[in-house]
């Protein structure tokens, strides 16, 4: 992998990662009891569904 590459990969990530949050943290109070989330817990949540655990 070329180093390009793998910033490219870097950057689509972490985006993907900040996304992520932002939605975990925006969800309505509701439908997170509902899926049983404490959005408190976004980056947790959203570092392993982006990166793996």
């Amino acid at each position: 992998m070329t180093m390009f590459s793998t910033l490219k990969t870097r950057i689509e990530r972490r985006a993907r990662y900040h996304r992520a949050v932002r939605e975990l943290r925006s969800m309505p109070l509701d439908v997170a009891l509902d899926l049983d989330l404490d959005r408190a817990d976004a980056h947790r949540i959203a570092h392993r569904a982006v990166y793996g655990a």
